[in-house]
């Protein structure tokens, strides 16, 4: 689309026929810099033109995004929950999204207390921790994890060694979605991918376990693909929250819209 063909009216237009949505905080873009919100318009309508996801569990991603603790965005999250309501999701579908787009936090842990054990046995304060693994009551929850959220990985053996009873509530605090969600597996998957791959955090290992538990779940690459592009979105943030407050200043000190 080039901009120079269109105007503005038309590219609103074309935007909600395309997005499904319109919301004030474009239309300072939209009058500032036609030709930009046209580029941009085209970029983010490649998966809605032609991706496979259902339209409710694309607006997901965008909760999830939105909701996750790296951005916090409270303009698209009500966007987003209003557009999910009006494809279909239930009120316990977009509470799921929410309930495990929170488990974010825990990547404190996944990434810091590998490197704590490191330095502890740097230190010469290792002893056995490893040999605690075998611990009959660790090798419980080791196995309760992987019956509730199909999968383990490495970085989880230094809070089973260092912290059980921790690990225990996360355990807990983490499988209510996977033992009682109405979500589809491949689904919960891709919120995780879709929090991990995001320019506001960008957790390459979570990221790599949940693509292959995607597949796992029957996820296509092409599915795959469209989540990372509606991810990718989320750096027009940057002219959503910035242009309007550009044009309020430029009001303020007297200059022309």
């Amino acid at each position: 689309m080039d901009a120079r063909t269109y105007d503005r009216d038309e590219l609103k237009r074309t935007f909600i026929a395309n997005r499904g949505y319109w919301s004030g905080f474009w239309e300072g873009l939209l009058a500032l810099h036609p030709e930009f919100f046209a580029a941009y318009l085209d970029f983010s309508s490649i998966p809605w033109k032609q991706g496979p996801l259902p339209p409710k569990v694309k607006e997901f991603i965008y909760i999830a995004i939105d909701a996750s603790t790296t951005h916090l965005y409270e303009p698209g999250l009500r966007i987003h929950i209003e557009n999910a309501l009006k494809y279909g999701a239930t009120k316990e579908e977009i509470l799921e999204v929410l309930q495990l787009t929170s488990v974010l936090g825990m990547h404190t842990c996944t990434m810091g207390v590998p490197a704590l054990i490191e330095e502890l046995k740097e230190a010469g304060q290792g002893g056995d921790l490893d040999a605690l693994l075998a611990d009959p009551e660790r090798q419980r929850l080791k196995e309760e994890f992987i019956r509730n959220r199909g999968y383990w990985s490495d970085f989880w053996d230094g809070l089973l060694i260092l912290d059980p009873a921790f690990f225990q509530t996360y355990l807990r605090f983490s499988s209510i979605p996977w033992k009682s969600g109405p979500l589809e597996p491949k689904v919960k998957e891709f919120i995780y991918i879709a929090i991990d791959a995001a320019t506001t955090h960008l957790y390459e290992p979570g990221l790599r376990i949940h693509y292959r538990n995607a597949l796992k779940h029957g996820a296509t690459k092409e599915e795959l693909m469209e989540v990372l592009q509606l991810t990718s979105v989320l750096g027009m943030h940057t002219c959503t929250m910035g242009v309007p407050i550009l044009i309020d200043e430029l009001r303020k000190a007297g200059q022309a819209v």
